[in-house]
């Protein structure tokens, strides 16, 4: 029962941190009355390695065509025997 208690609470604390995150430093705000909040979570943010998705997207194949004729073939060798 306390296990369940506990582990609500964490759940509840953890989705608290992320909605305040979402609604103020993530936006460039601070967080009124607890401006030091603010600034943990930016340099915890700034400080985890991210992607880079400045760069330009390339595909990762130019031909999107598909080759079915594999396919095929491998039909026509069931026919035959």
């Amino acid at each position: 029962m306390w296990t369940l208690v506990v582990s609500m609470l964490v759940i509840l604390v953890l989705a608290g941190v992320v909605v305040l995150y979402v609604a103020f430093p993530h936006r460039g705000e601070d967080v009124p009355h607890v401006r030091w909040v603010g600034r943990l979570m930016r340099k915890g943010v700034d400080s985890a390695p991210t992607l880079d998705n400045t760069a330009e997207d390339t595909p990762a194949h130019e031909d999107w065509s598909l080759d079915l004729t594999a396919l095929d073939s491998g039909r026509q060798e069931h026919r035959d025997r």
